[in-house]
């Protein structure tokens, strides 16, 4: 797609926060061309307009956290992976409480939200940021690199030492319908004992099996077991997708990752945006907006750029 995107209405929601365990307030407006993602935190009398972007990251230690002064916004990544994939450049999210709510675990129930309701095209072109040469990031056995490519792709491996994750691998081409099948309704996951160590710390209050996959000694714990056989990868994935949207544009590269986590997705996109010689910026011209309405995108794009085929 090459025109930015909004809601035609607004979506309302709400849920419990992962640590919190606090009912939270959600509503997803449509915002004007060249607006951003805002989320607009309130507290009390109070509210926070906080753009969704890698400069107002302030922790990923457990989750994606993004913040201004003392007011935060924790775990954006599973709905900023959802407006990501629709193509959803503008948007403002009011929300009343720390984080956003955990939902199942996954994006799933953003995505049936979003798909409820119109999507529409405004009469501005996107920018796509366009990977050049490789960029690499490796922090231990953690790494994360990311090539030129016509599309977003992204590739994830992992590797835990228990026999119900071991080695797995996923790699994608990323779209609405990729998304929405493969990778939206795969759930956070973590192991028994990390949880109970959370909860005696005051955190993950609301953790249940009814929003995350949990790992005990003898496997998966969940009554229901598992969405997918390689869930877990296809989380990391999800993870993925919504860290890297926080660049601020959609990217056209494919993004490598190994044993990868919000730390480290941070980090790269901080190095990506402090690589101006490694990308560029691409907008479409008033003729290809033109021409991208007789048009297939995917044959507009693939004529208009000369990216090398990944």
């Amino acid at each position: 797609m090459i025109f930015q995107r909004t809601i035609a209405e607004s979506i309302a929601f709400s849920g419990i926060g992962l640590h919190t365990g606090n009912r939270i307030n959600v509503t997803l407006r449509p915002a004007d061309a060249n607006n951003g993602i805002i989320f607009h935190r309130k507290e009390g009398e109070r509210t926070v307009s906080i753009e969704a972007c890698s400069d107002n990251v302030v922790d990923t230690r457990l989750a994606t956290v993004i913040g201004k002064g003392d007011l935060k916004v924790s775990t954006v990544e599973h709905l900023m992976a959802t407006l990501y994939a629709f193509g959803i450049d503008n948007l403002h999210i009011d929300i009343d409480g720390p984080e956003v709510p955990i939902m199942d675990g996954s994006a799933g129930d953003f995505v049936e939200m979003v798909s409820k309701v119109d999507l529409v095209n405004l009469s501005v072109s996107r920018k796509y940021l366009a990977i050049r040469k490789p960029i690499s990031v490796i922090d231990g056995e953690k790494r994360i690199s990311i090539i030129p490519s016509r599309l977003f792709r992204v590739t994830s491996d992992i590797a835990f030492d228990h026999p119900s994750i071991a080695l797995q691998n996923r790699s994608i081409k990323l779209s609405p319908d990729v998304f929405s099948r493969d990778i939206a309704r795969a759930r956070t996951f973590g192991f028994l004992n990390e949880v109970e160590y959370l909860k005696a710390n005051g955190l993950a209050r609301g953790g249940s099996l009814d929003n995350a996959v949990v790992i005990d000694d003898n496997g998966v714990v969940n009554p229901d077991g598992l969405r997918y056989s390689d869930e877990f990868v296809r989380h990391k994935i999800l993870d993925t997708i919504g860290d890297f949207s926080l660049t601020g544009y959609p990217i056209l590269g494919h993004v490598r990752t190994y044993k990868a986590g919000h730390d480290i997705n941070h980090k790269t996109v901080q190095k990506i945006l402090a690589s101006p010689d490694c990308w560029q910026i691409v907008e479409f011209s008033d003729e290809d907006l033109r021409l991208a309405l007789q048009k297939d995108l995917s044959t507009t794009a693939s004529n208009h750029l000369a990216f090398e085929k990944i």
